[in-house]
């Protein structure tokens, strides 16, 4: 992976970690992801004119990819529901990257060298550490621990087919506008379904906030979808997940949820996995 590619999935992992942020400070969260979805899709309207359509073979995988991008778009939220930012979000994102390099094995042919692989199970061990924690693990807080590993299933199966179908699209980037109109429209009208006045509350005091939460929603897949396209899907994954760094700074000095133990441990071997994951040619 090349160091432009790398700086660039790290400025996604900047803007993921913001987004999350703001689903989990803003009311009731359900509400809060369909706000910050449909405002994705508004974003990304304008520039469906100027990319080229998917190519008819990548349709079943767009579907799919709408599919478990909704379903990963309600798991989260009610994760953050029974959990705090600091132990949801590592617990997500730290499930996904082994899961992901087992499918791109399977369904790309994609092998990783011994070192990324080495790297890439280092990362994961080290966000799921955090389901230790005695305060905020599984013997506390085992609802939170489930639907953030539901959610990770999805994060998982998402990564795959995403890799896949922006290959199989011809244009990436219209693939990835596809894609983000597609959930963010089905996100919202789902949770209209379950939170009408929920939705209404939210965007009527945090319309702002919710067009920043999309643009940086939007901006944070974009940029994953082309890195996709282009790298070993494991290890733009892998890589990706450096957002729990970012998390893990806000959660302790923004939101004041403490930094105990595991977390230090998280941290250490997220970072040692970064250092390792890094050095596939």
């Amino acid at each position: 992976m090349s160091i432009e590619i790398t700086a660039i999935v790290l400025l996604a992992a900047a803007l993921h970690a913001g987004w999350n942020t703001l689903i989990k400070i803003s009311g009731d969260r359900v509400a809060a992801m369909a706000v910050v979805t449909l405002a994705g899709s508004l974003i990304s309207l304008p520039f469906l004119p100027f990319v080229e359509s998917p190519a008819p073979a990548s349709w079943p995988l767009l579907v799919l990819t709408i599919l478990l991008h909704t379903g990963y778009h309600f798991f989260l939220p009610i994760a953050y529901d029974h959990g705090d930012l600091g132990q949801v979000y590592p617990m997500a994102r730290g499930s996904a990257p082994i899961l992901v390099m087992i499918g791109a094995v399977v369904f790309a042919g994609e092998l990783l060298e011994p070192l990324a692989v080495i790297g890439v199970i280092c990362l994961a061990v080290g966000v799921m550490t955090l389901t230790f924690d005695k305060t905020t693990g599984i013997a506390r807080k085992p609802k939170a621990v489930f639907f953030a590993l539901a959610t990770g299933a999805c994060i998982a199966s998402y990564t795959v087919v995403d890799g896949l179908g922006a290959r199989q699209a011809g244009s990436v980037l219209g693939f990835a506008v596809w894609l983000t109109i597609g959930d963010g429209l089905l996100t919202f009208l789902l949770a209209l379904v379950w939170k009408r006045g929920a939705i209404w509350r939210v965007a009527r005091s945090n319309l702002v906030t919710g067009f920043a939460g999309g643009a940086m929603q939007v901006g944070a897949y974009w940029i994953i979808v082309w890195a996709l396209a282009l790298a070993p899907m494991g290890m733009v994954s892998a890589l990706r997940e450096t957002s729990v760094l970012f998390v893990a700074l806000i959660s302790t000095f923004v939101l004041k949820e403490g930094f105990g133990v595991w977390r230090f441990v998280s941290a250490g071997l997220v970072s040692f996995g970064l250092i390792l994951s890094r050095g596939q040619k």
